[in-house]
């Protein structure tokens, strides 16, 4: 039997009946986790494509033929494709619920990398576009979907934690999107040896992918029998009455909501930086350390590092933020760091030592990986109570378009100046984005809602204890 939410105390004294009997009963499932596992393996599969090319640029070039900006386009067609699709990607989370978004991202992923199977001839470069492409457009459904399964399914003070982990999932893909192309794809002086790493590559992912596949397939609900909180009773009711004009005008209320619209710019620069930055890695690194044997393998290990000391960012900072709720001490605290890291990057780069720079892009990676969920956790709590999905959406639109720029600009910038002036405008970007963030209001509208409710439900000499 499964431990009583607190939550379902406090509907209980508000119905005044058994649980046994009242058909709202609150309750926190044990198979959440097994949800958000689930979820957490697809995305991550999905994110490792992000910088599955890119970071052997070198190498993808000679063995296809190509330029290097047409490399780059494997990564940007990531964020291309964001802005044009997420409103109809809101839409259909917030009408079809987890199910529908979990299939088509799950299942959208498993298409797109099967597909590049049959992408290792040499002129066969348009069908990695094509994978890339539709795994692109799946992972639309799934970077709106950590705060809304975290808020289907988790206990309120599991949210910040359960939405960390969701986005875990997609780091944890990049950290080894970065680790394991140059280790497997070699720099081989014969171009059959290349491309039976490509084969490798394509083929051993395909393989990866079937099991979360055929488990979002079979075990992947639009949300538990019962929910876990007293703001999801109402979210279910809201649910319910869900129709296209109610979803435009929330979209309408978001756009006009001051404080959310800064925090939507400040948020993207940030997040725009850091996918430019990934996207143009090894170049970055192959310019101050192609004389090295491991060249490509190092540019691989300073990706792994950013990610992985992310990752670990990313979940303290989620724990931090359910015991603590400082939303926007966290958010304008990480991103002061972003901006300090990449500057610490630079001259490190400069430098030429590699201790030196596994802990400077460490550092990188602490700050701008960490704010992701932070950033997150912060626009659901200025937005509330609107809907999880549409409001991840909007908030990740304007930082896919700004990615694309940043990439761009940072790749033409570092072939005219070099990577340190280059990088020294994303370090004066992120300072633009610190100050903007200065101005976000500290209204923390979700923590205030369930505290009324706490009041309303609960004596307050309880609610002290």
């Amino acid at each position: 039997m499964e431990a009583q939410n607190p939550d379902e105390t406090n509907l209980n004294l508000l119905t005044s009946k058994p649980v046994s009997e009242n058909p709202l009963e609150i309750k926190a499932y044990k198979r959440r986790w097994i949800i958000l596992t689930i979820f957490i393996s697809y995305a991550a599969l999905n994110s490792y494509q992000w910088p599955e090319y890119s970071i052997i640029n070198n190498i993808v070039t000679k063995y296809y033929n190509v330029s290097a900006v047409t490399v780059d386009w494997t990564s940007i067609i990531y964020m291309a494709l964001y802005a044009p699709l997420v409103i109809p990607a809101s839409y259909i989370l917030d009408k079809k619920g987890l199910r529908v978004v979990g299939l088509i991202g799950g299942l959208g992923t498993a298409i797109g990398t099967g597909i590049k199977v049959f992408s290792t001839s040499r002129d066969s470069f348009w069908v990695v576009l094509l994978g890339q492409g539709i795994c692109s457009a799946s992972q639309l459904m799934i970077l709106c979907l950590p705060p809304r399964i975290a808020a289907v399914w988790f206990k309120p003070s599991e949210v910040s934690t359960a939405c960390s982990l969701g986005v875990f999932g997609t780091q944890v893909g990049c950290a080894l999107g970065f680790l394991l192309p140059p280790i497997i794809v070699k720099n081989h002086e014969n171009v059959e040896d290349v491309g039976y790493d490509f084969k490798v590559l394509c083929w051993s992912l395909t393989v990866f992918m079937i099991l979360p596949a055929l488990a979002v397939l079979f075990y992947f609900p639009v949300q538990p029998p019962h929910p876990p909180s007293i703001n999801q009773v109402e979210e279910r009711s809201r649910t319910e009455e869900f129709s296209t004009k109610s979803f435009f005008e929330s979209i309408l209320d978001l756009a006009t909501n001051v404080p959310f619209v800064i925090h939507v710019v400040a948020y993207g620069i940030n997040i725009g930086v850091f996918s430019a930055i990934g996207t143009l890695l090894n170049q970055l690194i192959l310019q101050y350390f192609k004389h090295l044997p491991d060249a490509e393998e190092f540019a691989g290990r300073t990706g792994l590092v950013m990610v992985v000391v992310g990752i670990v960012g990313s979940i303290v900072f989620g724990i931090f933020l359910d015991k603590t709720h400082k939303y926007k001490e966290t958010t304008l605290f990480t991103y002061v760091m972003s901006s300090a890291s990449i500057v610490a990057f630079m001259f490190t780069l400069e430098m030429q030592s590699k201790v030196l720079v596994y802990i400077a892009v460490g550092i990188v990676g602490l700050f701008t990986n960490a704010y992701m969920p932070v950033g997150f956790e912060m626009a659901m709590e200025l937005t509330y109570p609107s809907s999880e999905g549409t409001t991840t959406g909007l908030l990740m639109a304007p930082s896919q378009i700004l990615g694309v720029v940043f990439a761009l600009m940072l790749g033409k910038l570092n072939s005219m100046i070099g990577p340190f002036w280059s990088l020294a405008t994303q370090a004066l970007l992120l300072a633009v984005g610190t100050i903007i963030t200065g101005f976000v209001p500290n209204k923390l509208k979700r923590q205030e809602a369930f505290k009324r409710r706490l009041n309303d439900v609960l004596p307050t000499e309880t609610i002290i204890k």
